[in-house]
């Protein structure tokens, strides 16, 4: 008797859950933006096609469409020219210094979006280093010439290859060493065994790249906005500038519709393709790839050249930044480096201002409170899709990936469209102009991330650790607790850093959500890299994207590198040392 009222207990807590996961998605993903879409196209009760005589009839709104097509068409070849050339010449032929270049090639890992494209402004822009040298040497030189599409271009190149060195390395790792020996006894070329043997194994790798890659030329946001000057801005920026008034915010809307079944369309068809076949092969041996040596002398010295140059590239804006970090006003407004230039002040005033540490705090209290509430989400509706007894279950599922087809910027205006006034679905509460508005916005961008990986966690435990628990009489949320939690307690921690990395820095949600008092990493470093901006302001931005790059360092190290396991290890030996006291 005891055991069933607990167990309708647990059911009744069950139910109530789900009430609230319904409505959590409801009110925050499904609801907003399909009010944005009524709000676009429904005007007093009727439609209306009003807003496509807006749209197609303003020239600076048509012209961010196409160049938005033309960035993504631009980026799908040289980010994987780019990309792959890192890989191969870090994993795949043998080139000298491939672990420092490796390094270098991962940067943008830990320096992303406003942040990277502010760091390359420092040595490409109108104050830049490099153009203040080039200048000295070529005195009729246009000192803005790195704005427009080419700068967008440039900078975006060298941003977007992080995919690659994650998820192409893995792919050339996968190959089957024997096979290629096997080429060569034969007699194959070089350049024949690349094309006929390595080739095929990255080309699905290659397909799902190149579909993030054109979606992420599409979305850009930073590179156009920072970089981009008034002849080249895509959708994203051109958004803001609409939304900023309401004149023309359904205009913004609309464009942001556009963006959303542009994702939506791109990822059905890369979802058909796949399913129609295309599968990573798979190593038949265990034998590990030994680095290919490039046997051709000029083509062996040509690698090297190119490795070298991608190298500096990737590591002359870091490195700028950061000396840059440590010098004074005066030398930050001339460009001119001596000994003298150097200085703590910078850093001082950092860690001794409130006002200048406030946008730190308030990155990292919005980045994990997020990170923290995406994967508690995750974890609840993957918990309910495993243990799921009838179909409506999968609503869940489908709910958490809903954010993944929609833009950013759509999810924003959603939000903002919405709750800028008093709705039933969230008791007539309006979130505009709240600290909670930026929350929302950030944990909803995380959902679906959160639960692919927290899903593929579970699916992952053996289903006999579960029935051997309620064997044993535990009940359901008592299994949960003490039995699966801790499984897969590591992957847990690692998605939440992985998504308090992912929006420290972001500039795409915030500038649409955030409190005019409290302002975010991403708006304070955009602030700081415009011409406008005081030299203080300038300094202080060094200052904050090395902060923020050792941040993202750090997390990275226990999201995705060896931290996790020595903290699992170094657990794993205190319990022992406990066992062993007795």
């Amino acid at each position: 008797m005891k055991q069933r009222s607990k167990s309708k207990s647990f059911s009744i807590q069950t139910l109530i859950l789900k009430i609230v996961i319904v409505w959590a998605i409801v009110a925050f993903v499904i609801y907003p933006n399909l009010n944005l879409l009524v709000s676009v196209f429904y005007k007093n009760g009727q439609f209306s096609t009003e807003v496509f005589g807006k749209v197609f009839g303003s020239a600076r709104a048509m012209k961010s469409l196409v160049n938005s097509f033309i960035l993504a068409f631009t980026l799908v070849v040289t980010v994987n020219i780019v990309g792959t050339l890192s890989v191969l010449l870090t994993e795949y032929w043998d080139i000298k210094g491939a672990r420092v270049l490796k390094l270098a090639y991962m940067s943008s890992l830990i320096y992303g979006g406003v942040v990277l494209v502010s760091g390359y402004k420092y040595v490409y822009g109108a104050n830049g280093l490099l153009t203040k040298l080039l200048v000295s040497v070529f005195p009729g030189m246009n000192p803005n010439w790195f704005v427009g599409y080419g700068a967008v271009v440039f900078v975006m190149t060298f941003s977007c290859t992080q995919n690659h060195m994650m998820f192409l390395k893995n792919a050339i790792h996968g190959l089957d060493y024997h096979t290629i020996e096997a080429a060569k006894n034969m007699g194959a070329s070089g350049s024949r065994i690349f094309f006929q043997i390595v080739m095929p194994v990255l080309k699905p790798t290659f397909f799902a790249i190149t579909i993030l890659t054109f979606l992420t030329g599409l979305g850009a946001m930073s590179a156009p906005l920072i970089v981009g000057g008034e002849n080249f801005q895509t959708i994203n920026p051109m958004i803001i500038t609409f939304a900023k008034s309401s004149f023309s915010r359904e205009v913004a809307a609309f464009l942001a519709v556009l963006l959303g079944i542009a994702t939506m369309i791109l990822l059905a068809v890369f979802s058909r393709i796949e399913k129609g076949g295309n599968y990573i092969s798979v190593s038949k041996t265990k034998a590990k790839l030994k680095k290919q040596k490039i046997s051709n002398p000029v083509f062996n010295a040509a690698a090297h050249v190119v490795a070298y140059a991608m190298f500096a590239i990737y590591v002359i804006p870091i490195i700028l930044v950061i000396v840059y970090s440590f010098c004074d006003s005066l030398t930050i407004k001339t460009g001119n480096l001596t000994l003298n230039s150097f200085t703590l002040a910078n850093y001082q005033k950092l860690f001794t201002s409130a006002e200048a540490i406030k946008p730190y705090i308030v990155s990292i209290v919005y980045s994990l409170l997020a990170a923290v509430l995406a994967v508690l989400m995750a974890v609840i509706c993957a918990r309910f899709v495993r243990t799921a007894k009838h179909k409506y279950d999968v609503f869940f599922e489908w709910g958490m990936l809903i954010p993944w087809l929609l833009p950013a910027t759509l999810i924003a205006l959603g939000l903002t469209t919405t709750y800028g006034e008093r709705q039933p679905i969230l008791f007539n509460y309006v979130m505009v102009g709240t600290l909670v508005l930026m929350l929302v916005g950030y944990t909803v961008v995380k959902l679906p991330f959160s639960y692919r990986m927290v899903k593929a966690a579970f699916f992952s435990i053996d289903n006999d650790l579960e029935e051997a628990a309620k064997c044993m009489g535990a009940s359901t949320l008592y299994t949960m607790i003490k039995v699966i939690l801790p499984v897969i307690f590591p992957a847990i921690m690692s998605i939440i850093i992985l998504n308090f990395n992912g929006m420290l820095s972001d500039y795409d949600l915030s500038v649409f959500l955030y409190h005019p008092l409290f302002q975010p990493l991403g708006i304070v470093v955009k602030a700081a890299s415009d011409e406008s901006a005081s030299i203080d302001a300038r300094a202080m931005g060094f200052v904050y994207t090395v902060v923020l790059m050792i941040l993202s360092s750090v997390a990275l190290y226990f999201g995705q590198g060896d931290g996790m396991e020595r903290i699992r290890r170094w657990k794993q030996r205190r319990f022992e040392k406990r066992v062993a006291k007795g």
